[in-house]
């Protein structure tokens, strides 16, 4: 988009209109994001609880109730303290979304759509997301509110705590497949769902159940939405919010809840990549033409939108299926459970990569061993090729294997 401008405006001209271009895009999908999400919450917990849920505004599944309860929050009077920081009380809500949105520029949707590709994708999103903190704890200690500041203390502590394993868990599929760079982590899940980072090894299947647990804590979802207890701080950090500032904190957890969803689905489930290689099937890759490739990339979207929406879907299931823990169990069960089994399970994949490199469950090589043995093949396949070599009579079925596989990262 920028080289689009470029054509028209001076070049530091044109960068500012493409960065202020997928800013608007990707606030309105944020936006829209978490109505349909607020939605499908109280759906899922009608449904949990034997109701219907909605079912007055926008026919007969109440698909408008959202957009009916955003427009009465805009119309409601956006009220404060006497006594609060004014400069902060309003600021709080937008750090915490905007540090919610930065996670989406290292998130990759599909293979190379990214807005920001960075080779360090992974951490970026975690440092981006532990931003989020500081507006909930801002918002608390600006409200001059006594459950304000408790609600606070409680996020920051219970993020803090959580943060630790979840990193570890995150370090072990990353060690697995070698890269920091999420693309090629998902290019690495080409093929069928064998091929997914979650079957690798026992070792990753468990690390994924402590990172979702991790991650549900993160953003503040119950069982763990200590900092919003209303049977003990009235409505925890955002008591005195109301209005438009009150649903932007909801916006900001609801669009955090996609992103450690989303990345999930990268680091452990194939990420755009569906169970069946479909798009090979049918030949929608780029090689076939720069159409046939956007339409193999927009499958690949929205294979990676419904991978999230599930791991939404079911955060809102342990929801209102859970009941709400004390502080003190919260933070047993990081110190005692999460944090103990994330090192475990981090120290195991080390020992796997180390000693048993390329080797996993599917008898298939990967990361960077999967690297070098592609690299290898690729050399072989080429000087095969080459009239008067020797190479395919050395080795006549790795040219051949090589050929009948879906090209994943290739060097």
């Amino acid at each position: 988009m920028a080289a689009y401008f470029d054509q028209f405006v001076p070049s530091w001209l044109a960068y500012l209109a493409a960065a202020l271009v997928h800013a608007f895009l990707l606030l309105n999908v944020v936006a829209v994001g978490a109505l349909v999400f607020i939605w499908a919450e109280r759906k899922v917990s009608g449904r949990i609880q034997d109701r219907l849920g909605p079912t007055r505004v926008g026919g007969k599944f109440g698909w408008l109730q959202s957009l009916a309860d955003g427009i009465k929050l805009i119309s409601k009077e956006d009220t404060m303290p006497a006594g609060a920081d004014r400069m902060l009380f309003r600021a709080a809500p937008y750090i915490s979304l905007c540090a919610s949105l930065c996670a989406y520029l290292a998130l990759p949707f599909s293979d190379g759509w990214v807005a920001l590709p960075v080779d360090v994708g992974v951490f970026f999103i975690l440092a981006v997301m532990g931003l989020e903190v500081f507006g909930v704890i801002l918002g608390g200690y600006a409200s001059a509110s006594k459950w304000s500041l408790f609600g606070a203390m409680r996020e920051a502590a219970q993020v803090v705590s959580y943060e630790v394993p979840m990193g570890l868990c995150v370090v072990v599929p990353v060690l697995i497949a070698g890269q920091l760079d999420l693309v090629k982590i998902g290019q690495m899940q080409q093929g069928l769902f064998t091929n997914w980072l979650i079957l690798h090894d026992p070792l990753i299947f468990c690390t994924f159940w402590v990172y979702f647990t991790c991650a549900t804590a993160s953003v503040n979802r119950a069982p763990f939405d200590l900092a919003e207890a209303e049977s003990e701080l009235v409505a925890g950090f955002h008591t005195e919010y109301s209005g438009l500032r009150w649903s932007i904190f909801f916006m900001a957890e609801y669009g955090s809840m996609f992103a450690v969803s989303g990345l999930a689905a990268i680091l452990f489930f194939g990420g755009w990549n569906g169970p069946l290689p479909v798009t090979h099937w049918l030949g929608l890759t780029a090689e076939n033409g720069a159409l046939a490739g956007y339409l193999g990339n927009f499958l690949g979207m929205l294979n990676f939108i419904g991978k999230a929406t599930l791991g939404v879907v079911f955060m809102m299931w342990v929801r209102w299926t859970l009941p709400r823990l004390r502080i003190d169990q919260v933070m047993k069960t990081c110190l005692k459970y999460c944090t103990p089994l994330a090192a475990v399970f981090f120290l195991g994949a080390v020992a796997w990569t180390y000693y048993l490199p390329g080797v996993d469950v599917r008898s298939r090589p990967l990361g960077m061993h999967y690297q070098r043995w592609w690299e290898e093949a690729a050399h072989a396949d080429a000087e095969s090729e080459r009239p008067g070599t020797m190479a395919a009579a050395a080795n006549p079925s790795v040219a051949s294997f090589v050929r009948s596989q879906p090209r994943g990262v290739e060097p």
